[in-house]
């Protein structure tokens, strides 16, 4: 079984995500989990920097724009996983687009050198 995450909880994602599977709701998260430390370890590879480990040290708004990325990442994965809750596919897609296109401003500001030496440093 996978830990939970460090850089976001299920709690980020079920706001993001009212129609969670029933898995979720029930409390059983451990997909859920298993997405969340999937796009931690995606956005540490990308960034080439370990903020899970260094979390503890990290400034607290820099911490807001880590958790929005990896809560609109696994918002996608929870909604591709189950698109029954909206009224239709289209729907569904379209919250597909709004959470990677919020991802992908969020990964561009954390590849960037100062953003990152902001984050790590303050």
């Amino acid at each position: 079984m996978a830990t939970a995450g460090t850089l976001c909880t299920d709690a980020h994602v079920k706001a993001k995500v009212k129609n969670l599977s029933a898995d979720i709701d029930s409390g059983d998260t451990a997909e859920t989990d298993v997405w969340i430390v999937d796009a931690e370890a995606y956005v540490m590879c990308l960034c080439r920097y370990d903020f899970v480990t260094n979390y503890g040290s990290l400034q607290a708004l820099p911490k807001l724009l880590l958790r929005q990325v990896v809560s609109d990442l696994v918002a996608i994965n929870c909604i591709t996983y189950d698109m029954s809750g909206f009224t239709s596919r289209v729907e569904a897609e379209d919250m597909v687009n709004i959470y990677r296109d919020s991802a992908m401003r969020g990964l561009a500001l954390l590849r960037d050198m100062k953003t990152r030496e902001y984050i790590i440093n303050g």
